[in-house]
């Protein structure tokens, strides 16, 4: 297993702002995405590794973990197995009622479900505090210990929802997320935790949803934000555009003449699924990003220096 330069696979330098970290990102994901390279293997992997850096990077404390370490990161894996070890050993050998908090992905803990290579599990995977609560007396009847872990899911299964399914406690489950689940959502799987003591029952398994940055989407509340380049002819014509939406659709969307760089283009019902009891959802607002034509030849010069003649410049 080899060290990963995540500041390298996102091309960005180790004092990179968020901002910075964050356009790298979009810029990469967009050529890799598997949506634009279908069936492109190479790509895929690429795209993986760039998700992976970012999940590192975008993260405050875990990218101040990562510098920190740095190339000594296989002293760091070895003190944190041995330690993992005696940890396990101790929470699950007890029974007493309590919690265990995992700052993972639901993958560390109960297989493989973050996607993220070795080398991300030898940092991020595998951490788990106790937060005692209830009797220390052990021959009470007391519930197991509960248990988190973060499940990560993409932008797409939050908006059209999905089915996960997981092995917990040698039991195979199915997790509905459904659709318009939002970012901190917890889900609770009733007796999925730590094994009660005299005949307690179970605790119980709590997941928190992390929705993973999307390349062409951001979400505001219940409304989805989409950056749009446009070509400067479009921009100033207008003209007819698609766009893939979230739930795979193409949206044929129209761009008005003398549209300015920046201007949003709202869609109405567009947007996430909205929750509780309302029907409808929310709106969609497409960004123009007008890009300037580059690598004129002499003759589009030439036309351009004419109109600038006419416009009596």
């Amino acid at each position: 297993m080899e060290y990963k330069d995540y500041y390298k696979t996102l091309g960005v330098k180790k004092d990179a702002t968020a901002e910075e970290i964050k356009k790298a990102y979009r810029k990469l994901a967009m050529k890799y995405h598997p949506d634009r390279n279908p069936g492109n293997k190479e790509a895929e992997e690429k795209f993986k590794e760039i998700t992976e850096a970012n999940e590192v990077l975008s993260d405050p404390e875990k990218r101040k973990k990562y510098n920190q370490l740095g190339s000594n990161w296989k002293q760091y894996q070895y003190a944190n197995s041995q330690g993992m070890h005696n940890r396990y050993k101790q929470y699950s050998s007890g029974g007493q009622s309590g919690t265990i908090n995992f700052n993972g992905d639901l993958g560390d803990l109960f297989g493989n479900v973050g996607g993220f290579s070795d080398f991300f599990e030898s940092f991020f995977g595998n951490r788990f505090k106790q937060y005692p609560r209830g009797s220390n007396h052990y021959s009470k009847v007391s519930k197991g210990q509960d248990y988190e872990a973060n499940l990560n899911i993409t932008l797409e299964e939050a908006f059209n929802g999905t089915i996960r399914q997981f092995s917990v406690n040698d039991t195979k489950l199915k997790v509905k997320i459904v659709p318009g689940t939002r970012e901190g959502k917890k889900l609770r799987l009733k007796n999925q935790g730590g094994e009660g003591r005299y005949g307690g029952e179970r605790g119980d398994l709590y997941l928190n949803i992390h929705i993973l940055d999307h390349p062409f989407f951001e979400v505001k509340g219940d409304d989805l934000y989409y950056n749009l380049d446009v070509d400067l002819y479009t921009a100033i014509l207008g003209g007819r555009v698609q766009i893939k939406t979230l739930d795979g659709k193409k949206l044929s969307l129209e761009i008005p003449k003398d549209t300015d760089n920046g201007k949003l283009l709202k869609l109405k019902n567009m947007g996430l699924p909205l929750k509780g009891k309302h029907s409808g959802r929310g709106d969609l607002y497409v960004r123009i990003l007008v890009q300037l034509p580059k690598n004129l030849s002499r003759e589009e010069k030439k036309l351009f220096e004419k109109l600038v003649e006419l416009s009596g410049k």
